[in-house]
């Protein structure tokens, strides 16, 4: 079974920031001057406030929705630790308030749309490995290190009290933030009226105190009919740039637009027919699409953590 989301997006009662060009150039009195202010980056990005419609919802819909925002802070909290570490003693250091708010959109000092640059005094080049490894780890090190756990997408290292290499679970490093989470997501589940929702955030509850993502993963996959989805958790690898092992987090909240969702089961019902159509041989085609295939459209009502950094997906 396949699941296609398409996003449209949109906000309810918050703003947010979207990538609409690259530096611009101070070009007044006919001057050749291309000095970028902090200003000017700052400017990069396009505030834009829009209203969800969050009428179709019913009462105990829009009181989840309003949990998972909760949910959501806390993985956006999460990913300031995974990418810089202390967000509050970071941006407590930055009195000019262009250079703070640019480091907030990129969750630290590195301009995401300049190669990572750094535009904070004091800061060198982005590490590759953010602060998933020890920023003094070598490859060497870590190819050396026998541990069957290191290459997991949930785990970090870190160094013990001699100094030598660890792994320390995601459920165990961030256990106080990740219980609070799990205990919000049951929360939700017990107000959800779709038994798809209800067992996917169930199960997720359950994964971000233990780290086994699978079974929730799969549950959300097999949701098909909740006019709200959540996507949370530890999700994508890109902040990774050592490896790409370890998975950051982050968080969408998603209403269905109902209407064009129904016209996009149209398409879905067609996908077992365009296969057979397509230009390549047989044994490519041996995955037959059926009509379990889920094709919606979605209004993005919150970002989250990774999917929140810098110019937005």
């Amino acid at each position: 079974m396949k699941k296609f989301l398409i996003l449209l997006v949109a906000v309810s009662s918050i703003s947010f920031l979207t990538s609409c060009g690259g530096n611009k150039e101070n070009n007044d009195d006919n001057t050749d001057s291309t000095e970028v202010t902090m200003k000017d980056k700052v400017e990069q990005y396009a505030v834009v406030e829009l209203s969800a419609d969050l009428t179709q919802l019913s009462e105990n819909d829009r009181k989840i929705v309003a949990i998972m925002l909760d949910i959501a802070q806390i993985m956006d909290d999460l990913y300031w630790k995974q990418t810089l570490g202390d967000k509050n003693g970071f941006l407590d250091t930055i009195s000019d308030p262009d250079m703070k708010r640019f480091a907030e959109i990129n969750y630290g000092p590195w301009d995401r749309l300049d190669g990572n640059n750094p535009f904070v005094p004091g800061f060198d080049a982005k590490p590759a490995g953010a602060n998933f490894y020890p920023a003094d780890m070598t490859k060497e090190e870590f190819e050396a290190f026998a541990d069957e756990n290191k290459t997991s997408l949930y785990t970090l290292i870190r160094r013990d009290d001699e100094g030598n290499l660890k792994t320390v679970w995601y459920h165990d490093e961030y256990a106080e933030e990740l219980q609070k989470a799990s205990e919000l997501l049951l929360q939700a589940a017990d107000l959800a009226e779709d038994a798809g929702l209800k067992n996917y955030l169930t199960l997720r509850a359950e994964a971000l105190i233990t780290s086994n993502y699978q079974p929730s993963d799969l549950a959300w996959m097999d949701m098909k009919d909740s006019p709200i989805d959540f996507v949370v958790g530890p999700i994508e690898n890109y902040e990774d740039g050592l490896y790409g092992y370890k998975a950051a987090f982050e968080s969408f909240i998603l209403i269905k637009d109902i209407e064009w969702s129904n016209q996009l089961a149209h398409f879905a019902a067609l996908l077992p027919k365009l296969q057979t159509m397509l230009p390549v041989d047989d044994k490519y085609k041996a995955e037959k699409p059926g009509g379990d295939s889920d094709m919606n459209v979605y209004q993005v009502v919150y970002y989250g953590g990774d999917c929140n950094a810098g110019s937005k997906p």
